[in-house]
């Protein structure tokens, strides 16, 4: 087993957490057979790629573990939109950054660029297009460049190499649940 099969079984695991264009983007390696003649290859500006990681980082901070901005998360997050999805959510990402950059997301306060996020993520829930819109793939592209990293793995589960017989156990507080 690969670990992009492992990542689609672990996401059907949980309920299909993460949307169809990210669960089809993951399918699509498996059947990938030429290399993507999309001419219009997805790229960001030096301002957009400051947003997306001061986002990324808001979203999974740098506590006692790694924030995203430490695994990688933002590099992760463009290759994903370059090499996975289709125009109709790069238009829609782009489209996100560019109302982070007209209210100068970067020069303000961690409250004020809280409050932002917040109402961003009330706008989406009432968003019922076809296409994925910005924050909903912000969001789970964030989460899983973060939990497939070894350092976000690493930093949210014990790892046991050999854990003994399966049973249900009871977690003491703050420990770490397993990963086998």
């Amino acid at each position: 087993m690969n670990r992009r099969e492992v990542i689609r079984n672990v996401a059907l695991m949980l309920g299909g957490t993460f949307s169809a264009p990210t669960i089809m983007a993951m399918d699509k390696w498996e059947t990938f057979t030429s290399p993507n003649n999309n001419d219009s290859s997805f790229s960001l500006t030096e301002t957009q790629q400051k947003i997306l990681a001061e986002i990324a980082e808001m979203i999974i901070p740098k506590t006692d573990t790694p924030g995203a901005k430490d695994v990688g998360v933002p590099a992760f997050i463009v290759m994903m939109l370059n090499d996975c999805y289709r125009e109709p959510e790069h238009q829609s990402f782009l489209d996100g950054l560019a109302s982070m950059e007209k209210v100068k997301f970067l020069s303000l306060k961690a409250d004020e660029r809280t409050g932002v996020l917040k109402l961003l993520e009330q706008e989406t829930k009432k968003i019922t297009s076809k296409v994925t819109p910005f924050w909903r793939l912000m969001k789970e592209l964030t989460l899983l460049g973060y939990f497939t990293s070894e350092a976000g793995l690493k930093a949210s589960f014990e790892y046991v190499q050999i854990p003994g017989k399966l049973e249900l156990i009871k977690l003491k507080p703050n420990q770490k649940s397993f990963a086998y």
